[in-house]
């Protein structure tokens, strides 16, 4: 388990669950590893599908992955700050809030797979220019302690969470 290999000053427990789920324990290496997968996966959900949420008031597939495009872009940029030893604490975000203003559903799926490879890319990006200090530096986010590399496993932890619930839910 990655969270084995963190201090657990790194991040704060709520985000436990999502390093259990990352892939890989070089970071750079589970986010070119997801990229592919996910990419290949959200090719094969079938069109009818897009547009569909499992219940009433959850969020569509569209939605989700915009969720997950949001959630890294922010992610991401919280770890840039980090890195570069910003110690301003950095606020939280309501999730639910960007859905609503997300537009996902008036949307193009393929806009959508192309933004989250875009963003993957960049993530990789950011992420292959930390060296093992920029890693390990902690700042605050959401009003707890979160190290760059607890970012960077909680991105795919928290895609990987979000593509399982598709699998189960929704397809």
């Amino acid at each position: 388990m990655i969270s084995n290999q963190l201090d657990a000053s790194e991040y704060h427990p709520y985000y436990k669950a999502y390093i259990d789920k990352a892939t890989g324990t070089v970071i750079v290496e589970g986010l070119k590893s997801n990229l592919q997968t996910v990419s290949d996966f959200l090719s094969e959900i079938p069109k009818r599908k897009h547009n569909y949420a499992y219940a009433e008031g959850k969020w569509t597939i569209k939605e989700v992955l915009l969720h997950i495009i949001d959630t890294e872009r922010i992610f991401a940029y919280r770890a840039l700050r980090i890195a570069r030893g910003d110690q301003t604490p950095l606020a939280g975000f309501e999730q639910n809030d960007y859905v609503i203003k997300s537009n996902a559903s008036n949307r193009s799926f393929e806009s959508l797979v192309q933004e989250y490879e875009s963003v993957r890319k960049a993530t990789i990006s950011l992420f292959d220019s930390f060296d093992r200090t920029s890693q390990q530096r902690v700042g605050e986010a959401s009003g707890a302690p979160i190290s760059v590399r607890a970012l960077g496993y909680i991105i795919t932890g928290h895609e990987n969470h979000h593509i399982e619930v598709i699998k189960t839910r929704y397809l």
